[in-house]
Order: structure tokens, then sequence, then C-alpha cells
């Protein structure tokens, strides 16, 4: 199991007063791992945007779609970067339904978010391990993720990003996917997911979350996240219209927040 050290790999110390990006999203989910000020946070979302809570059960319906796709292309090794606390159907669970040998690796830079994956989820299953690290640091996350043994980046492999490159300018949010992009082996997979709103609702989010700094994507933006990959038909759109082979979205009704969501793959 890997541990937290001195050099930049230890998760934040807990401080249950200040609004917690992995928390509050567990609370809209309706979990239970969360104080009140996570809790006081996502309520004042909900009253800008009360779809917010709708938006991050469509990111993980998608998920489910896009991990389904993945695991049908033979891919046994899983990284998932900014985790978040354990949500069921969680990643590895997923994966279990159709794999259980493949290797998933949780990455996260919360105290409570790692002690839950160290505790509940790394202890019960062999080929599951949580590291502690910030995913803003690419190089420091894959040497980890190697020091573990679990997963081999010579294979091909799934990156998922998921709900986190909101909290990354553009051009960084391009060159932080890049960074992992160029370490990976041809044929892996990349899911990404970027909540955005128009901008009348978008500029009260972003100006309300006070988690982390929140930046409002545009479309255009997110197609950008996937650099020197292919998109995986019907590309990047709307969560609650991605399905693997469609060739153009299916119609949904529009709304001033969405989830934006695709899958890439590296040839």
């Amino acid at each position: 199991m890997t541990t937290p050290d001195a050099n930049g790999t230890r998760p934040d110390a807990l401080d249950a007063s200040k609004p917690n990006v992995a928390r509050a999203y567990d609370f809209l989910l309706g979990g239970k791992d969360n104080f009140a000020a996570d809790r006081e946070l996502a309520e004042r979302l909900l009253a800008i945007y009360p779809a917010t809570r709708q938006m991050v059960r469509e990111n993980r319906r998608f998920l489910v779609r896009a991990l389904d796709y993945v695991l049908a292309q033979a891919i046994s090794g899983y990284l998932d970067l900014g985790a978040g606390l354990p949500t069921s159907p969680a990643v590895h669970e997923i994966v279990r339904r159709q794999d259980n040998s493949a290797a998933v690796t949780y990455v996260d830079n919360d105290p409570v978010v790692i002690n839950h994956l160290w505790a509940l989820t790394c202890s019960a299953d062999s080929r599951v391990e949580a590291v502690a690290a910030d995913l803003a640091h690419p190089a420091t996350v894959l040497g980890q993720v190697r020091e573990t043994g679990l997963i081999d980046l010579a294979e091909p492999v799934c990156l998922i990003l998921a709900m986190v490159l909101h909290f990354q300018p553009a051009p960084a949010a391009r060159d932080l996917v890049a960074a992992y992009v160029d370490d990976l082996a041809p044929g892996s997979y990349v899911i990404l997911t970027v909540g955005r709103g128009e901008p009348a609702i978008g500029d009260q989010i972003t100006k309300t979350y006070d988690a982390a700094t929140l930046y409002n994507h545009t479309p255009e933006d997110v197609a950008s996240f996937f650099p020197g990959l292919d998109l995986v038909p019907p590309g990047v759109c709307d969560a609650r219209a991605w399905m693997p082979g469609w060739i153009t979205p299916a119609p949904f009704y529009d709304r001033a927040g969405q989830v934006l969501a695709g899958v890439g793959v590296k040839k």
C-alpha cells in the first residue's frame, strides 16, 4: 500500500472548516462523507442552479457507459485522477462487473478520500490501489503509480479525468492532459468530463464556488483537451447524449448547465 511522504505527495491536512471539492461533490451525490462547510457550499450552488445535483448524477452515468466501452477493448489498467470519495458505482466496481483481474489506481490529494480508499476499498481488493498525490503534477503522479507496480504504463491503460479540468484554466488543462497522454502507451484511452454553464449561470457558479478556483470552459475548450487523441464517436457532447458508436449525439433538452464528456484513444 502506498503511503504519503514528505516530497509533495502527502495529502493536504484535513480542515473541516473549509469546503472541499471532493466532499461537496459527495454531498451532491447523496453521500455522507462531508462536513458542514461542504454542505453549505453545495447548498449555495443548488440555490443558484438546482440542476447541479442532476449534473453530477449524469456525470456518473456517463462514466459507467464510457468504462463499459473501454472494458470491451480489453484494457486492464485504470487510473482515476482526482478520484474523489468512493461513490457507488465506483470505478473499481464498474470494472469488476466485467474483469476481476484488472488493476485500478485512484489518485487524490484529499486525506478523507485517501483514508476511505485505503480502509474500505484497497483493503478488500489487492488489485486496487490509492495514491496520495496532486494530479496537477503528472511526473510525480506517474512516478508513484509506477512504484506501486500495479499498473504497467508500458501497456495500454485507461486514464480518467472526471469533473476535474474545470479547476484549471484552459491552456493549463490542455498541457496537463498532454503531459499524461505523452507517457501513455498507444492504444490507451482517456475518459474526460467537464462541468460548464451558460454565461448567466456559469459566472454565478464560478464566483460562488470557494473550495477551489473554477473555470467555465467552452465546448471548444473541452474538445481541445484531447491532444493527440482520436475521439470515439459521437465525440465531445453533453454527457446525457454520449453513447459509444453513435455518429451523432442523441437529442436532449436544452439546459443552462451541462456536463461535457468524451472518450479519446491514443493511436
